[in-house]
């Protein structure tokens, strides 16, 4: 678990330059069952392409470094 961690992470830090250069950031909440929440912060909180960003960006991050997750989700409730 330890290291699926770490690859999510890593993934993470992969992201993190883009979602910072709009004033945002993301976190993570939690992995539970090969699924990856996430939480958007900052400008990316209230951005309208967010979904598409998670989506098309996160995920297919997430899953290039860990390809036994699922799923990502948004903690604040939006499934992708």
């Amino acid at each position: 678990m330890e290291e699926l961690k770490n690859n999510v992470e890593n993934a993470l830090q992969e992201i993190r330059p883009f979602l910072e250069a709009d004033g945002g950031n993301i976190s993570l909440v939690e992995i539970r069952d090969n699924i990856v929440s996430v939480q958007l912060e900052g400008n990316c909180l209230g951005c309208s392409v967010n979904q598409m960003t998670l989506k098309n960006g996160v995920e297919a991050t997430i899953k290039r470094y860990a390809p036994q997750i699922t799923k990502v989700i948004e903690v604040n409730g939006i499934t992708f």
